[in-house]
């Protein structure tokens, strides 16, 4: 059962920790002294997730695209403008700021930037208690005794507890960023590209943490990244989004494998192939054009102003289809649905992909959505 406009409809799947429905965020545009509304930046224009107990939903896309301000949103960080939000059976797209308080405790989120996310005032003990002190948790053994746990479990060193964030790396202040997140043993992170301003070499080890906390804690994460090799190493199931809409989302093997969006054929042949002679007998997908402004989304399928499937391949009655009709999330296997009206299996693009997951240079178009220090 599919809306008209595009997203998956029905009720929120019963088993699921978050059941995310139609999300929409629109940012007013205003102009004059009286401040008339004049449009809207379409940042998240219809979205449905759902993400079970110790999944990780992987979400990935070009900058601009909406995975960070998804991210916010479902967090009630920013509130949505439209669409429905269910976590652990409640509905809380309208929660206010108190009623969202109660929550914090089992719906966390870690940025982006390690350097912005850190009050500079405040010690590392400070920061990683906040949690307890705010939601008037009370522990066996004081907050003191708990924090030092935390920062040993990950990897940090317990006596740091009265050191400043200036005073450690960018790895560091993630692993702190990361201590304050799972301080309260929530039931969902959100994980804001919590790797993509570290270098290389820590990424790894940053990961690795996230994957035994989630063991250990039985957490569900939503993953936000641009890095296709990070994305395939730690999710379950992968969404792809474009223009604040989601265009495929399938498990992790079955996207990786037989990908069927043309926007995700081109971000697979993106990625490089560590042997230069298939680097060099490979067939890219290169899109053209530049990404259309969210204030005035194309119509029909948002994709179509750079889809090389519209621009080389179909005939006239088909662009047709695709300039004039919103396509549907349909599902065209168990599992795997595709925003498309004409989704094409591509295996030879998904093995070149995996020929290119040796390390994490597989990043996708654009850098990050966010300043990178």
């Amino acid at each position: 059962m599919s809306t008209e406009n595009g997203s998956s409809a029905g009720a929120p799947h019963s088993d699921a920790l978050l059941s995310v429905r139609n999300l929409k965020k629109h940012f007013p545009i205003r102009k004059g002294v009286l401040q008339r509304q004049v449009g809207a930046v379409r940042a998240v224009d219809g979205v449905d997730l759902d993400v079970s107990a110790g999944e990780t939903l992987g979400l990935v896309g070009e900058s601009g695209c909406g995975k960070s301000t998804t991210g916010r949103v479902i967090t009630k960080l920013i509130d949505p403008t439209e669409g429905e939000i269910v976590f652990d059976g409640k509905r809380i797209d309208a929660f206010s700021r108190g009623q969202m308080r109660p929550l914090r405790r089992d719906i966390q989120i870690i940025f982006q930037d390690p350097y912005s996310s850190l009050n500079p005032r405040h010690t590392i003990g400070t920061i990683v208690g906040a949690p307890f002190r705010v939601q008037g948790t009370k522990t066996e053994h004081g907050v003191k005794h708990e924090v030092q746990q935390l920062l040993e479990r990950v990897g940090l060193n317990p006596e740091h507890y009265n050191r400043y964030p200036h005073e450690f790396s960018g790895g560091q202040r993630q692993r702190i960023g990361i201590a304050r997140a799972v301080a309260l043993r929530p039931k969902l992170i959100v994980c804001d590209e919590p790797v993509s301003a570290l270098d290389v070499s820590i990424q790894a080890q940053v990961v690795n943490l996230l994957e035994d906390i989630q063991n250990e804690y039985e957490l569900g994460y939503i993953f936000i990244a641009h890095d296709l090799s990070v994305v395939r190493h730690i999710s379950d199931r992968v969404a792809v989004m474009y223009l604040g809409k989601v265009m495929e989302i399938a498990s992790r093997d079955d996207l990786y494998s037989v990908p069927q969006h043309p926007y995700t054929h081109a971000l697979m042949s993106a990625v490089p192939v560590p042997d230069p002679n298939k680097e060099q007998q490979r067939n890219r997908v290169l899109l053209t054009g530049d990404l259309p402004s969210p204030i005035n989304p194309p119509s029909g399928c948002v994709f179509h102003t750079r889809c090389p499937l519209y621009r080389s391949v179909l005939d006239e009655s088909q662009q047709e289809r695709c300039r004039g009709e919103v396509p549907l999330l349909s599902e065209v296997a168990p599992g795997h649905r595709v925003h498309c009206h004409f989704p094409t299996p591509r295996a030879d693009i998904a093995a070149a992909e995996d020929q290119g997951t040796t390390g994490g240079a597989a990043s996708l178009p654009n850098g990050s959505d966010e300043h990178r220090p």
